[in-house]
């Protein structure tokens, strides 16, 4: 079904306020999570808004809380999250990566003690809109087995690259598995097999079957042992970077997945100089001559926003009416 892009926000705002969540906190919230669903990201848009509003009940995300300065060198900070919703922190922390851009050609701010972000193309496409690239990234607690191991020993942690572009932004948002835990989720609930392969069942199979992968707790990494290599030190550098913890002191201490640590990377760039070469690029990668089209990353979240914005953001009824519940 299709409900009106301002109906859900109202809604999880409303939910949100009923938890005593301060009004300009829950405006904020509420419209990341409506713009995720907006543009085609339901894992983590409405089908997720359940499990955050639990994790503030279960005191794990601290509303109120709001990053504090822990130290600066040149176009490098660090920051402490103090637990707070995860959202807000990142879009705080890639406002000050934009400003240190703005002065110096590049800012880098990290961040300890942080939550959830949900869609990290958010941030990505924050820099791309004031006109920089913009690059993050986090790490999870352990949920992807390295490349020759059976055991969750890595985080499934996502990179974002965004480029500016008047056609529309180009943005790279992907998890280190094939398959988002979140894209496995949508695609168990909605009873369907992967297109290809996701991971391994319990017998060391390569499997299309989302339960099984999910059983088993061995998602594929993209590219095999080179996306297990990507997410090791995407997880060192943002453990390093900031300060906090890493995937596995998240994960050895026995916590849901809180405090993690982040990264916001901001550069300057000549837009009007660039134009021309990213129109020859994203040209030259389209050009096909079998007819099929191809999509530069991020060209088809626009297609699905504007649909979303016509004709009403797609949600799962079910999912809908948990959220109404709440």
């Amino acid at each position: 079904m299709r409900i009106p892009y301002q109906q859900l926000k109202a809604e999880f705002k409303r939910v949100l306020i009923s938890l005593d969540v301060k009004d300009t906190i829950a405006e904020a919230c509420a419209a990341i999570f409506a713009d995720n669903s907006r543009d085609g990201v339901y894992s983590h848009g409405l089908n997720r808004f359940p499990v955050f509003v639990e994790y503030i009940k279960e005191h794990l995300i601290d509303m109120d809380a709001a990053p504090t300065s822990v130290s600066a060198f040149g176009a490098i900070e660090q920051w402490d999250g103090n637990i707070g919703p995860g959202m807000l922190n990142a879009q705080f922390c890639m406002d000050r990566a934009i400003n240190l851009a703005k002065d110096i050609g590049i800012g880098c701010v990290a961040i300890k003690n942080t939550n959830h972000w949900m869609r990290g193309g958010t941030y990505g496409l924050q820099a791309a809109e004031a006109g920089y690239i913009g690059l993050c990234f986090t790490n999870t607690i352990a949920n992807l087995p390295p490349w020759g191991g059976t055991e969750p020993r890595l985080g499934n942690n996502p990179l974002i690259i965004a480029i500016p572009q008047k056609q529309g932004h180009i943005v790279l948002d992907m998890a280190i598995s094939q398959f988002s835990f979140g894209k496995l989720w949508q695609y168990q609930a909605q009873g369907k097999q992967l297109p290809v392969p996701g991971g391994y069942d319990s017998e060391g199979n390569l499997t299309t079957d989302t339960t099984a992968i999910m059983e088993s707790k061995r998602a594929l990494p993209i590219g095999f042992w080179k996306g297990s290599g990507l997410s090791l030190v995407l997880d060192l550098l943002a453990t390093v970077l900031s300060g906090g913890d890493s995937t596995a002191v998240i994960t050895q201490s026995g916590r849901k997945e809180t405090g993690v640590s982040q990264v916001f990377i901001c550069i300057k760039t000549d837009n009007e100089r660039n134009a021309s070469l990213i129109e020859e690029i994203i040209s030259y990668t389209k050009s096909n001559e079998d007819g099929n089209e191809i999509l530069f990353p991020g060209e088809n979240m626009l297609r699905t926003r504007e649909q979303s914005l016509k004709e009403g953001v797609l949600v799962d009824e079910k999912a809908w009416e948990v959220v109404k519940g709440l």
